[in-house]
């Protein structure tokens, strides 16, 4: 197993309880196969460019363990969701 990073930006228009319903989703996705460490939630920020006519986005930050295949399952099923504006995944020990 290896240690990564999620960021994803939600859709600021969601309400409270949608946001934290997507990231138990997130977070179910990844413990299938790895194991989810704690959100570091950021909030509402302002974004460097608009993004479907919207400029505040609500960040997350997502620890987690999981092995090779796992990422690019995570990443098929945060593109296809339309509650999630941006995302990013990357492996911090990488050189």
């Amino acid at each position: 197993m290896r240690d990564y990073e999620l960021l994803f930006v939600l859709d600021p228009d969601l309400t409270e309880e949608q946001k934290a319903e997507m990231l138990e989703t997130i977070k179910g996705i990844i413990a299938a196969d790895g194991e989810a460490g704690e959100a570091n939630v950021w909030g509402d920020k302002k974004l460097a460019y608009p993004i479907n006519k919207k400029s505040v986005g609500y960040y997350v930050v997502l620890p987690f363990k999981a092995g090779a295949e796992l990422p690019k399952e995570l990443d098929r099923r945060l593109r296809i969701s339309d509650n999630v504006m941006r995302h990013i995944i990357v492996c911090p020990d990488e050189d």
